[in-house]
């Protein structure tokens, strides 16, 4: 078995038509992208078909999102979480010139089937039917942190503050967000608009205590990235958020509490070993960080951001900072090609590729091309005996893997396999214009539906009201008013 310390990561070179790949990781990710037409036309035909509207995660298997981006159908979308449950809304609802869908598939971990459910629910829509690919549950290590009854004991802790604020990430269940803000006063953030909600909150609303969960590497990066900023001036804080200067970025950093056991387990790999063989042999790269990293990948990138060449933020934010240099690199004279370290689920480099290869056929430039470095590889999985988890990553293979390191491909989200939309699609019925009754068999592909109730309220209704929350922020930049006043007026 190779060590981390005697090869080099395996790295993917797009350049505006083709694609070279570097080690077999990055072969079988570059296959994946150039997908059988047949293959293609077959799904394209199914999804007309049963008039079915589908939202995925940037994390599935680029085998399934290559096929993805190639359809025609207007009803497809890939993006991060924040945008999945209402770019599912906007599907159903249609336009003068896209009819509505008819059905949702959400390619994701079983809390995005039930966010999608629970919005869909809020505008009007509860007779559309959702639906997952798998028979199986589709979980989450960082979703069922918070299930946890040490989750609940931090709850405990928040209700008993005075102007207490939950913000939870939005890769949580309902059944999480329903207990949650029973509790205290919640809304929930992803990781595109996590570091403006929080600063919102404490600009906004006077003596907030703010508590964040349950990611513990989201929270201490952002503690992190707060105490960093007392550091660079009212300028620099400015920048980051109007409303705040240095000396209320110092004030805040005690009414910021963060979950500490809280992980998701691909994240959970770019430790101190992977960091350390970006920073001796990647130098001259470009270093991208997820905020869900450890603290040793996060700080390379944070220092790296300060010097101009990396990013910190979510998925979106990965792919705005790299089609951004590569623009920037296409609009000078000379030849490029621009490295950049990916510091998340490797399902990325789909939506990379697409989003490059579009900007420089705009350019037509052949001679820039981006280099996508992998610091650790998928191949490389150790086989369970659980049921609903086959495999997890480990260290069977060499490429770019170690005890130390791992492989950054999250085992649930590849739950969601090409075979299991083609199976679940000829499943449903034909798409009508009456409605039909539903086969039985199907029912064990809808979300997870709660029977129970949280303070006299169903979990749906009660949990969607945080959502309900971030997009009334993402709508207005401002914490909404009745959060505000529901934190102002609580007693503890």
């Amino acid at each position: 078995m190779s060590r981390m310390s005697d090869v080099t990561f395996p790295s993917l070179v797009v350049h505006k038509d083709r694609l070279e790949a570097q080690g077999s990781f990055a072969e079988a990710q570059a296959e994946y992208l150039d997908p059988d037409p047949r293959t293609v036309e077959e799904l394209e035909a199914l999804v007309r078909a049963k008039n079915a509207g589908i939202v995925a995660h940037y994390y599935m298997a680029p085998e399934l999102q290559g096929v993805l981006a190639r359809l025609r159908w207007p009803h497809v979308h890939i993006s991060d979480s924040l945008l999945m449950a209402d770019k599912a809304v906007a599907m159903v609802d249609g336009s003068p010139a896209v009819p509505g869908a008819e059905r949702i598939v959400v390619l994701g971990v079983d809390f995005m089937s039930e966010n999608a459910r629970a919005m869909l629910d809020k505008g009007g829509h509860a007779q559309t039917p959702v639906y997952r690919v798998a028979a199986d549950p589709i979980g989450c290590s960082l979703a069922e942190a918070a299930e946890s009854p040490r989750y609940l004991a931090y709850l405990d802790r928040a209700s008993r503050t005075p102007r207490a604020l939950h913000v939870v990430y939005i890769n949580t269940s309902l059944r999480t967000k329903a207990e949650a803000h029973a509790r205290v006063p919640t809304i929930t953030v992803t990781s595109s608009n996590v570091v403006q909600t929080v600063l919102s909150a404490f600009a906004e609303i006077p003596d907030v205590e703010v508590f964040f969960g349950p990611d513990t590497y989201m929270g201490r990066n952002l503690a992190k990235l707060f105490r960093t900023l007392t550091t660079l001036g009212d300028e620099a804080v400015r920048a980051v958020h109007p409303s705040h200067d240095v000396a209320s970025i110092e004030r805040l950093l005690p009414r910021f509490h963060f979950f500490d056991e809280g992980h998701c387990i691909v994240h959970h790999m770019f430790g101190a070993e992977v960091a350390d063989r970006v920073r001796t042999h990647y130098g001259h790269a470009f270093v991208t960080a997820h905020l869900e990293v450890p603290g040793e990948m996060f700080e390379l990138a944070l220092a790296a951001r300060g010097e101009g060449r990396g990013v910190v933020g979510s998925t979106s934010d990965i792919l705005t900072f790299i089609t951004k240099k590569i623009g920037e690199a296409a609009a000078r004279p000379e030849p490029a090609t621009l490295s950049f370290v990916l510091g998340t689920e490797t399902g990325m480099v789909t939506s990379i590729v697409g989003a490059v290869q579009a900007s420089l056929r705009k350019t037509g430039r052949d001679d820039v091309a981006c280099e996508i470095v992998f610091p650790v590889a998928s191949e490389a999985i150790a086989r369970t005996n659980e049921p609903n988890l086959l495999v997890v990553p480990g260290v069977a293979g060499g490429e770019g893997c170690s005890v130390e390191g791992g492989c950054a491909t999250c085992p649930y989200m590849k739950m969601n396999s090409l075979d299991a939309l083609f199976e679940l699609l000829r499943a449903l019925p034909d798409a009508s214009t009456t409605p039909r009754e539903e086969p039985e068999h199907l029912a064990i592909f809808h979300p997870k539906a709660y029977t129970e109730r949280v303070a006299g309220r169903t979990i749906a209704d009660l949990g969607g009201e945080p959502i309900l929350h971030m997009r009334g922020f993402s709508k207005t930049g401002h914490i909404p008013p009745t959060l505000r006043d529901d934190v102002m007026t609580r007693v503890a």
